[in-house]
């Protein structure tokens, strides 16, 4: 099991899934109307570090963290 978090405005709680790499999150995310909207505007992080590849392999325990686009000043 990997766990999801979703940071900033997308304002869900953490969620568990079972997953062997990223595609396979981004398959299950986008089971959500309101989730498959965020997933084209965020950043995404593995344990902390941004990735862009979908092919990576994940293992139990790993943290994905989707962080949305932000402004500052």
């Amino acid at each position: 099991m990997v766990k999801i978090e979703f940071l900033g405005p997308i304002n869900r709680e953490n969620i568990e899934v079972k997953a062997d790499n990223l595609n396979d999150v981004k398959i299950i995310l986008n089971q959500d109307s309101e989730l498959k909207e965020w997933l084209n505007d965020c950043a995404v992080a593995v344990n902390d570090e941004i990735v862009n590849n979908l092919n990576i392999t994940l293992k139990s325990g790993d943290r994905i963290s989707l962080l949305p686009p932000v402004c500052g000043g």
